[in-house]
């Protein structure tokens, strides 16, 4: 664990965070290329089900908007707007968000392969969606032809995002409207360390736009069981 303490999650109903809470999360967005305000926060607290807020003692580190449901019989755990502070234990503080969601999809979905989908602006998050998380068949990837199904199940989460209009099935892209896009914003800690291949994959991203890539993996009943 090292020196310091640990990071704490709580994930509650959205309709139970607080207007100090929302003030809190919108410092953290401050400090992130996504640039929230409390305005698109507050909003978000109204199109979500639950919230995770991870904090560090009374320090909030980070949190994640999510939904578990079915999305065609299928279970989901679906990320909107998610933001982590810039710290040295910023890579601990994603995890301990997108664990606590993950047993809360054991809960919801026992024994049951889950999808995992949200969106992102930029590679460093995407690669710690990759190797914090360690999901199964991740979507777009490097190296990777999408297939018919992969390429529906992009649609299908475009859909729920709301981003339908503008969506590219195949490149996994949605062109934005100036607005900034709800996605998982993360910052590495070794930017220069992102493979070069996922970067590949933001080259058409045009941030100020709004652009933003629809991303999906699976978590496998075997590896969730074992965090409940």
């Amino acid at each position: 664990m090292g020196t310091g303490m640990a990071i704490e999650t709580e994930t509650k109903d959205c309709t139970s965070l607080s207007d100090a809470e929302l003030a809190e999360m919108g410092d953290i967005c401050a400090d992130g290329p996504a640039k929230y305000d409390i305005g698109l926060l507050s909003k978000q607290r109204e199109e979500w089900v639950l919230v995770t807020l991870a904090r560090n003692g009374n320090a909030l580190q980070g949190f994640s908007f999510c939904t578990l449901e079915r999305i065609g019989g299928t279970p989901s755990v679906l990320i909107g707007m998610a933001s982590v502070k810039r710290t040295s234990k910023r890579n601990e503080a994603l995890r301990a968000i997108l664990g606590a969601q993950f047993r809360r999809a054991v809960l919801a979905f026992p024994d049951e392969d889950v999808i995992i989908g949200t969106r992102f602006i930029e590679p460093a998050g995407f690669e710690a969606f990759r190797s914090v998380l360690k999901l199964d068949d991740i979507v777009p990837r490097p190296d990777h032809k999408a297939t018919g199904e992969e390429r529906a199940w992009g649609r299908r989460l475009a859909k729920r995002f709301g981003i339908d209009g503008s969506y590219e099935d195949r490149a996994f892209t949605a062109t934005g409207t100036g607005v900034p896009p709800c996605v998982l914003d993360h910052e590495s800690l070794k930017p220069d360390t992102v493979d070069p291949e996922v970067v590949a994959l933001f080259a058409a991203i045009d941030v100020a736009r709004g652009d933003s890539l629809v991303a999906f993996g699976w978590a496998m009943a075997e590896d969730l069981a074992a965090l409940a």
